[in-house]
């Protein structure tokens, strides 16, 4: 992998989970919406189509399984999965869980009021969910299934 940083607006507005295959793994911190950010580990990339073919079906196996455990985890109506880029270039893919009648609903989550930061013992909590959630996930490229 390039030598890869996170964007310092995505470091301030989330906390660091785990490394995936190919990308940082965060949690947004508001806790008005469970939010997880994918961030691929690559240096200058801000379109999905600047990621080579494997890297680009890596991303969306990563969105994939974990959205779906995530979704499944937290009991959620709907997973909103998003890469907008406007105010941050670098390529990173939301994954944001809705439920009918959360603090945005049925609008998007952006803009919508004030962030409710996590407390140290929240956020430990959620961050240990999300990692046991995903420990029985399959987020190996294929490549490396067939090996």
């Amino acid at each position: 992998m390039d030598h890869f940083e996170p964007d310092p607006r995505l470091v301030e507005d989330s906390y660091p989970v785990t490394e995936l295959p190919l990308c940082q793994l965060r949690l947004m911190n508001d806790t008005r919406f469970p939010w997880l950010l994918l961030i691929p580990r690559k240096r200058g990339i801000s379109e999905v189509f600047e990621l080579d073919e494997a890297e680009q079906q890596q991303l969306w196996r990563e969105a994939g399984r974990i959205g779906q455990a995530f979704k499944t985890l937290m009991e959620a109506d709907k997973l909103n999965v998003a890469s907008l880029g406007n105010v941050v270039a670098q390529l990173h893919v939301h994954l944001v869980l809705r439920r009918e009648g959360d603090d945005a609903w049925p609008g998007p989550v952006w803009g919508q009021g004030e962030a409710t930061p996590y407390d140290l013992d929240g956020l430990a909590a959620m961050r240990d969910r999300v990692l046991a959630m995903i420990e029985g996930l399959d987020l190996r490229p294929e490549a490396a299934k067939a090996s």
